[in-house]
């Protein structure tokens, strides 16, 4: 599953991760604890297995969101689809070990947003998207890195 390359709306991003991919992966995974990690998320239930098919429900920024699981390649690779309000979202995510131990983690996201609502003003709701995602890492980032960060040798 990837973004729509021709919506009018993409942001991707990349953030280093100081903890290894199977963390990096159980935060992402857990998808009824994201509200747990990241302040953005007030709400977030899986309903069924982490699996090509399975849906969830989750509120971020006032809006409620149904996404269906399209992808996922396990310690890899995880990617949704969802609507709301006029936005259609395809989001995915790519996790790559970024050093020989497996102890670190390149986190790549990407996110495309079509539909009517977001015709209307592409530039506000990149910049919206934008700040979703660029927190979204931040998140991600400092919970694996504070659970499961590298030790000193």
């Amino acid at each position: 599953m990837n973004i729509d390359s021709s919506a009018p709306v993409i942001v991707s991003e990349e953030v280093l991760v100081l903890s290894s991919p199977a963390r990096v992966w159980a935060l992402l995974t857990a998808i009824d604890q994201w509200p747990e990690w990241n302040p953005d998320i007030t709400a977030a239930a899986l309903k069924g297995p982490v699996a090509v098919g399975s849906t969830f429900q989750w509120a971020t920024a006032g809006l409620a969101i149904v996404s269906t699981l399209g992808e996922v390649i396990p310690g890899k690779r995880l990617a949704w689809s969802g609507d709301t309000n006029g936005i259609f979202g395809i989001h995915v995510w790519t996790l790559e070990p970024a050093d020989a131990k497996g102890e670190s983690t390149r986190v790549r996201t990407a996110e495309s947003w079509s539909g009517d609502a977001v015709q209307q003003a592409p530039a506000m709701m990149e910049g919206l998207l934008r700040s979703a995602i660029t927190a979204w890492l931040g998140h991600l980032r400092s919970t694996a890195e504070q659970h499961g960060a590298r030790t000193a040798a």
